[in-house]
């Protein structure tokens, strides 16, 4: 299979940077991300610890036993668990239907950042979709995806319409273990075995971004796919974090620019039977990068 390198590095020239580069930048973000979040662990362990303490009664005090802290992690996974977000316990304790996950899924995220959503996006689909969009992602894992911009005023109408390229890199994480309504704290997903689909997150980046900041440089925007619920409940959770800006408050992308992407992402990795360009595109991108046609990849990406 041919390397889609000299394509991105003829767009990345006048940035400066190569294509290993750009993934070693990923790299480093992901492994910094792992190291905060094996801290905010030990941080929640030790909150936990402390909760579980019994009142100092002389009973207890002489009957109790010390609390022994749970094994530390080794998956350093940089995926927040789903747990962190959704009190699967309690969605277990009672029988849910895979339409009402999805809708307590996208309320949740709707109701952030104070009721006005912004900062997050998100959706649910089944576990076939999920599983088709990952069996072309772990053979082509990476593209570049055209983001529409306003046009300057100044700028002469035969220009044609400005896009910003963003670069996109899929990574595939443990396969997380089937939920239960009793929360088991601090088992590691690698260790446990499961049916359920690998779990997977999509970082995108402006290659402008690279320019300014090189191998520091900040993904716009996360997607985590989360397959915790495709063995019981037929779905996988989509969720999408959009990184604030330094003074926080704002974002670096706009909410219905972080949708573009989300929906553009499917335009090439989950493509109609009847209807294969984005797939052909997507080959061509890896395979046979003299052939490839900016020209086609943008008018695909129109939605």
């Amino acid at each position: 299979m041919k390397c889609c390198e000299s394509i991105v590095t003829d767009l990345l020239a006048r940035e400066g940077k190569s294509l290993e580069e750009l993934k070693a930048s990923a790299k480093q973000w992901w492994k910094e991300q792992a190291q905060h979040d094996r801290e905010q662990l030990q941080k929640d362990h030790e909150a936990l610890l402390q909760s579980q303490k019994l009142p100092e009664t002389p009973q207890a005090k002489s009957e109790s036993t010390p609390i022994k802290p749970a094994p530390e992690r080794h998956d350093a996974s940089p995926v927040k668990p789903l747990s962190s977000i959704l009190n699967v316990p309690k969605l277990f304790a009672s029988p849910h239907t895979t339409k009402q996950v999805a809708d307590l899924w996208v309320a949740y995220h709707t109701m952030q950042s104070e009721g006005t959503g912004k900062g997050f996006i998100s959706a649910s689909m089944p576990t076939e979709t999920y599983t088709k969009m990952t069996s072309l992602a772990q053979k082509y894992s990476s593209l570049v995806v055209p983001l529409p911009r306003p046009k300057d005023s100044s700028e002469p109408e035969d220009n044609g319409d400005p896009y910003e390229f963003f670069f996109m890199q899929w990574d595939f994480h443990h396969r997380p273990p089937h939920p239960t309504a009793m929360q088991e704290l601090f088992v590691s997903p690698a260790s446990a075995a499961s049916s359920n689909p690998p779990i997977s997150t999509i970082i995108f980046t402006p290659l402008q971004e690279y320019k300014l900041r090189g191998t520091y440089a900040t993904p716009f925007l996360v997607l985590t796919n989360y397959t915790d619920l495709a063995s019981t409940h037929d779905v996988v959770l989509l969720r999408g974090e959009i990184t604030p800006s330094s003074s926080g408050s704002s974002f670096l992308l706009k909410q219905e620019d972080a949708q573009y992407l989300a929906m553009a992402l499917q335009k090439f990795f989950l493509w109609d039977e009847k209807d294969g360009e984005g797939k052909r595109l997507l080959q061509t991108f890896h395979e046979r990068p003299e052939e490839f046609r900016w020209e086609e990849l943008i008018q695909h990406s129109r939605l």
